[in-house]
């Protein structure tokens, strides 16, 4: 058997006659997204990351927000709750506590549920922390329940 480096590390998809990611999204009760894409865009903590086919590896810690995928003309688009992705060999494996599709997300729940979390008090570090991540979590559910395409 040809080794990696002897098959030249090519490990493309060609679909339609042009190469391609595989795109994974995995949370704890199950596998949400598993298909061929021409491009992702991954919410990390720190920035949003586009990746295209053939990007180098990569391990990032993701942030809460959208990603976005794109196959030809169609964009989907989910909610990620953080966690990690890689990115090796043209495929994007993102591992979070949760997902959803925007598709799946009330807006108006989102909104009630980010007033809920600002009429609280935080009377330590640790409540000051798990609000502020809350208050992250409402927002960017929010913004990716408004895109529903």
């Amino acid at each position: 058997m040809a080794s990696h480096s002897e098959t030249g590390g090519d490990e493309r998809r060609a679909v339609a006659g042009h190469w391609t990611l595989q795109c994974v999204v995995v949370t704890p009760e199950k596998t949400l997204l598993d298909e061929s894409v021409d491009f992702v865009s991954l919410p990390l903590y720190d920035g949003e990351l586009g990746v295209l086919p053939g990007r180098s590896p990569l391990i990032g810690r993701l942030g809460y927000g959208e990603l976005r995928t794109k196959l030809g003309e169609t964009v989907h688009r989910y909610y990620v709750d953080g966690g990690f992705a890689q990115i090796r060999d043209n495929v994007v494996t993102v591992l979070t506590n949760r997902a959803l599709a925007a598709t799946a997300i009330d807006p108006a729940a989102a909104s009630r549920e980010l007033e809920q979390v600002q009429d609280k008090r935080a009377l330590s570090d640790h409540d000051f922390a798990e609000k502020s991540r809350a208050l992250a979590r409402a927002r960017a559910m929010i913004r990716v329940g408004k895109h529903k395409g």
